[in-house]
């Protein structure tokens, strides 16, 4: 579906870990490029906002991200050490929750990208002001306590074949698309 001209501002605010993590869950691989079209072109999603921890041997995938179209908010990840084991703690919550609300006075409508249930008093707010566009959760595995936020939930899965990553030949100085380890989804499990 195309998105037709409106003239609403709309932004979207993404948990990129949650629905990395939720992506990764079902056994698939997101294109974050086709994200960010998806968004721009179903939605008319002006700026999208995409809050994500930050390690230094990213930088690749950072600047991915931004040539994608995202504007990357970055959380500062505590690294720590145990049995020669390196475990990464970030939570972007608190930044998402923060940049959502700075940003408020300059769109019409939020579309909230996670199906955590740690963003339920944003939703709530969004919703009670007539700011709630849209929910995307990875699948249709979201957090509970937005069970009465049905009617607004996308469940990214059901896009699986539009929004898919597909492998083509690396051209000179791209990289695969990384995984999360299983480390980097205990980390995810510690924070939520």
């Amino acid at each position: 579906m195309e998105y037709m001209e409106n003239k609403k501002k709309i932004y979207a605010f993404i948990d990129s870990q949650n629905i990395n993590m939720g992506v990764f869950a079902k056994r698939w691989n997101m294109d974050w490029g086709k994200f960010r079209e998806y968004l721009r072109n179903t939605f008319g999603v002006e700026k999208a906002y995409l809050f994500i921890g930050y390690i230094d041997t990213n930088e690749d995938l950072y600047k991915r991200l931004e040539k994608e179209g995202f504007i990357v908010i970055y959380k500062k990840v505590l690294a720590v050490t145990k049995d020669e084991v390196t475990t990464y703690k970030g939570n972007v919550d608190a930044e998402m929750v923060l940049h959502t609300m700075i940003e408020y006075p300059n769109y019409d409508s939020a579309i909230i990208c996670t199906g955590d249930g740690d963003f339920l008093c944003l939703i709530e707010y969004l919703e009670k002001n007539n700011k709630l566009e849209k929910i995307i959760a990875a699948n249709k595995r979201f957090s509970t306590l937005l069970k009465g936020y049905t009617k607004y939930i996308l469940d990214l899965y059901s896009l699986k074949k539009v929004l898919g990553y597909t492998s083509k030949k690396k051209k000179k100085g791209e990289q695969k698309q990384v995984q999360p380890t299983q480390k980097q989804m205990d980390v995810t499990k510690q924070n939520n």
